[in-house]
């Protein structure tokens, strides 16, 4: 078996290791991009429901070095997104190789570098990389993630992470309970209620809303003043518009949005109608689910039961890294994740670097991008000789 040697080898084909091998590629460092599905960006391909926009304006959003082309709405639509990614694929040439499922990869002691085993699934044949960089991008969102709930395995209703969810058609005239409040969880309540489902959503932690409109103005605002007085000028400008929500089931939590969003914590929801919607008390607010109970019966924490045809879970991902990789405890935690915070996130010890685990969405993914190419073109040119 041969080893295909490369200076760059990168891991996941989102935008995360797109956007550094376009950043290679424009200072001329080859690469490849290792992705285990047969296309690139398959969360947003594959597991996204319809609806789908970027939740922020398209000047937050942009990959490195490739601005939206300037007809794009300011907040770009699922399919919008996925013509600007390959338009950015072809734009900077990246090479990736799909249906490369990366079983393990380690530092070879005798040459120094990484060595990256990985199975085709198209022809079963195993392969071997060697490459004095290995980036992993495989990012936050790799595996959906369900939390144990007593009673589940003996459900009888349909149940399904969000990432199968594509819309509400389906759903008309049924009981169904949407699990999480993020953005996912709002805009798929939405979007069922719309559908003529019977719908209802469990929040279990305060949680901050506002329109597209607010974190726009918020974001552009972060730029010239400090992030306690934007988050006040945010709270007070959702409270003028929504009320107070808590006899609805919704309490904002005591910190800022962008505070908390900096410490790593909850992403502020983006409200496209649901708020709407659970005030009209189309959309019942639940607490937290303690067991499913007779087959469709779910029941509370707070002793509140109902009977539900149908369970969707917008309750997130979780990272793979540690399944597959080998030599990570320089870099990622326990739980994998960087151990060290942001800004410093992205690099660790021996050539490795991480792509999308910062918790910024597409401008957090940029800035890891441009710092990780920039970092190993600095440590090749470092070696010639003048």
């Amino acid at each position: 078996m041969g080893i295909i040697e490369v200076p760059v080898v990168i891991v996941g084909g989102g935008p995360a290791g797109i956007a550094t091998a376009g950043c290679l590629n424009k200072l001329k460092i080859s690469n490849i991009v290792l992705e285990r599905d047969d296309c690139h960006a398959s969360l947003w391909r594959k597991r996204a429901y319809d609806r789908l926009k970027l939740h922020l304006g398209k000047d937050f959003c942009t990959l490195p070095h490739y601005p939206f082309p300037s007809d794009f709405p300011n907040f770009v639509p699922r399919v919008d997104f996925l013509r600007y990614i390959d338009s950015y694929i072809a734009h900077f040439g990246i090479a990736i190789n799909y249906n490369r499922f990366v079983d393990s990869a380690f530092i070879d002691e005798s040459s120094g570098k990484w060595r990256i085993h990985v199975n085709n699934k198209c022809s079963g044949a195993a392969e071997i990389y060697a490459a004095e960089f290995l980036v992993v991008a495989t990012g936050e969102n790799s595996e959906e993630y369900i939390p144990k709930i007593d009673g589940l395995e003996s459900y009888e209703g349909e149940h399904m992470h969000c990432s199968k969810y594509l819309n509400g058609r389906d759903m008309y005239g049924k009981n169904v309970l949407v699990v999480g409040c993020g953005n996912s969880g709002m805009e798929i309540a939405y979007d069922l209620s719309n559908w003529g489902a019977y719908t209802s959503i469990v929040v279990r932690s305060p949680v901050h809303y506002f329109s597209k409109e607010m974190v726009f103005a918020g974001m552009l605002m972060l730029k010239h003043l400090k992030v306690e007085k934007v988050d006040k000028m945010l709270v007070f400008m959702s409270k003028m518009k929504y009320g107070d929500m808590s006899k609805y089931g919704l309490k904002r939590p005591k910190e800022g949005p962008f505070a908390l969003k900096i410490k790593g914590g909850a992403t502020p929801t983006i409200d496209v109608g649901c708020i709407k919607k659970i005030k009209k008390g189309k959309i019942k607010v639940f607490p937290g689910i303690s067991s499913i109970k007779k087959g469709t019966v779910v029941k509370f924490v707070d002793g509140q039961h109902a009977h539900f045809d149908a369970i969707i879970f917008a309750t997130g991902y979780k990272t793979n890294v540690l399944k597959w990789l080998k030599d990570y405890k320089e870099l990622f935690n326990e739980n994998g994740m960087p151990k060290p915070c942001y800004p410093n996130h992205w690099k660790g010890e021996h050539g490795i670097y991480s792509a999308g685990f910062s918790r910024r969405g597409l401008e957090g993914i940029s800035f890891d991008a441009k710092k990780i190419a920039n970092d190993i073109n600095m440590t090749l040119n470092s070696r010639v000789d003048f």
